[in-house]
């Protein structure tokens, strides 16, 4: 049989994209949780290539993502529980969001890595959360208030 590198490609990504779909069937609240902010940060990292690459185009589209990302994790906030911790996240989601959009506006560089360091903070205190923590996930040990005024 003779395959062609764009049929190649195609077949990594259905690959891909059924690993990832598989892989969140099976997540637990925290591991989807672990995975948009992995996203995230990939599509930030991404983002800064491009605007690198001087490539407008796809620098927006990951910045996009990014931001829909990030939106994600709001609406996964449970205030109910989380109290002032997810009043906290909340702000600093829509921070990073305003960030996102300026850093898009202004080919910024800096500013994705400002919101990549913070994201980064808030995932490094999400991912020592125990297991016997799951149950009660606002408990995460992190100090947003004081990471939002250092952003500030």
């Amino acid at each position: 049989m003779n395959y062609t590198k764009a049929a190649n490609i195609k077949a990594l990504q259905q690959y891909t994209r059924l690993g990832t779909q598989t892989e969140v069937d099976n997540a637990s609240q925290h591991r989807l949780i672990q995975m948009l902010m992995e996203g995230a940060l990939s599509r930030i990292i991404r983002a800064k290539a491009y605007i690198k690459n001087h490539d407008t185009q796809k620098k927006g589209e990951f910045i996009s993502m990014a931001i829909s990302i990030i939106g994600g994790l709001r609406d996964s906030l449970d205030h109910k529980a989380g109290a002032d911790l997810a009043l906290n996240l909340d702000r600093l989601y829509e921070y990073m969001s305003s960030r996102l959009l300026e850093a898009n506006v202004k080919n910024d560089v800096a500013m994705l890595d400002e919101v990549q360091g913070l994201l980064m903070e808030i995932k490094a205190a999400w991912d020592t959360v125990g297991q016997p923590l799951l149950s009660n996930p606002p408990m995460a040990a992190v100090d947003v208030d004081m990471m939002h005024k250092q952003a500030i």
